[in-house]
């Protein structure tokens, strides 16, 4: 049960998104190199922040 409930907090915070984009990298792109740890959170953090206009 704690190891479940681990899991989803993991899950929620995005703890997990790298392990995850390796999964599917393996199954999907499988002939192709998998980006870095770094190299993937970089991309995740410009993917997400990438065109963000406020002006406050």
């Amino acid at each position: 049960m704690l190891r479940k409930t681990w899991q989803i907090i993991r899950r929620l915070s995005g703890d997990d998104a790298y392990e995850r984009y390796l999964r599917h990298h393996a199954e999907k792109h499988a002939d192709e190199t998998a980006l870095s740890r770094k190299e993937f959170f970089r991309r995740e953090q410009e993917r997400k922040w990438d065109g963000v206009r406020r002006c406050c």
